[in-house]
C-alpha cells in the first residue's frame, strides 16, 4: 500500500522535508510514504479565503485518484487515539492500494474537497501550520504502524 500526503504548499524549509523524511525512511515497503506538494493559490489584495480554497481543490482534485480512500485534515474532524488510527491502517492496508492524505494551505480545504473524502479527520484542536502538519501525520503513520507489528517505538 502507498499513502500518499497531498501537502499544500511548496519549498517548505528543510527541518520540514528532513522530519518527514525520518518517518517515510522508517516505513517498509508494504506501507509506503509519499509527498506530493501542491502549490498555495497566489495570495491578491481583496481576494477572500474562499476563493483561495476554491482555487486550491482544483489542484487537490486533479491529483485525488479514483480508486484511493482519501482523507481530509481538518478541525472539523474526528479526532481519534493512536490505536484507533493503527486500527485503520490495517483495513487500508488490506482494502486500498493507494491513501491520499490532504493538507490544506494557510486558507484550510474547500467545502467540495472535504465532500470528495471518505473521512475527515482532525489531529488536534489547536491549529498548527500546513508545513509542520507534514511531520505531524508522518510521525502518526509510523506509530500507527509500529503498533500493528508491537514494535517498541509505540510505548
Amino acid at each position: 500500500m502507498k499513502i500518499e500526503v497531498l501537502g499544500s504548499g511548496t519549498g517548505a524549509p528543510d527541518w520540514v522535508s528532513t522530519g518527514f523524511e525520518v518517518y517515510q525512511k522508517r516505513l517498509p515497503p508494504e506501507c509506503r510514504l509519499l509527498l506530493t506538494e501542491c502549490p498555495i493559490a497566489k495570495r491578491k489584495k481583496g481576494a477572500r479565503a474562499e476563493d483561495y480554497r476554491n482555487a486550491e481543490a482544483e489542484q487537490f482534485t486533479r491529483l485525488l485518484k479514483p480508486s484511493a480512500y482519501v482523507i481530509a485534515l481538518d478541525k472539523s474532524g474526528t479526532q481519534i487515539e493512536t490505536e484507533a488510527l493503527s486500527m485503520r491502517l490495517e483495513k487500508w492496508m488490506m482494502e486500498y492500494p493507494l491513501v491520499q492524505i490532504m493538507i490544506g494551505g494557510p486558507d484550510g480545504l474547500s467545502s467540495a474537497v472535504l465532500r470528495r473524502a471518505n473521512w475527515i479527520m482532525s489531529l488536534s484542536t489547536f491549529t498548527f501550520p500546513h508545513f509542520l502538519v507534514r511531520i505531524l501525520i508522518a510521525e502518526q503513520i509510523y506509530r500507527a504502524w509500529s503498533v500493528l507489528k508491537n514494535h517498541p517505538y509505540h510505548k
